[in-house]
């Protein structure tokens, strides 16, 4: 069973370790490859209005996602989420189950709907979740990342209303 708490600080080195790997690939995320641990700590916390981190049966966290206001002001109604999960964790339904807690705690926090501006087309294991879980593709950017592998790709923008 996955559940999900607040990420204390002591849990950044274990999220970094799995977090890392993704984004030096170069497949998922908009983010410098050579990223380093302080810059996306600042990025994945300290610019964020909460970070998670969704931990298995053992305790051992497998995941973390972070919350934030899509725009400001004027469209801070509309929460933003970025979503990592363990490697060695995938496929046991880790980010479904972020993806939920995601949802309630928006509408905890005040957020009316959830919007994700750019999920890469070639994910195909977000746009499964995305879709499960109820959110529209709204539309499809052309060639709006630069994937280290495949070159320019597209890009999806998935939303949801929450209340």
């Amino acid at each position: 069973m996955t559940t999900v708490r607040r990420l204390q600080e002591n849990d950044w080195q274990r999220v970094w370790q799995f977090m890392e790997p993704v984004i030096r690939v170069g497949q998922t995320y908009p983010f410098a490859m050579d990223m380093t641990s302080d810059e996306a700590h600042a990025m994945w916390i300290e610019a964020t209005e909460c970070a998670y981190v969704a931990e298995d049966a053992a305790g051992q966290i497998v995941g973390s996602y972070y919350i934030k206001p899509n725009q400001p002001t004027l469209g801070a109604h509309v929460a933003n989420c970025g979503y990592l999960v363990a490697e060695d964790a995938r496929g046991r339904g880790v980010a479904t189950v972020m993806g939920k807690h995601s949802l309630t705690e928006a509408v905890k926090l005040g957020y009316r709907a959830m919007q994700f501006n750019l999920v890469v087309a070639t994910n195909e294991a977000s746009l499964r979740v995305w879709k499960k879980l109820g959110f529209d593709l709204v539309g499809t950017l052309p060639g709006a990342f630069n994937h280290k592998d495949l070159g320019y790709v597209d890009a999806c923008v998935f939303y949801k209303v929450l209340v």
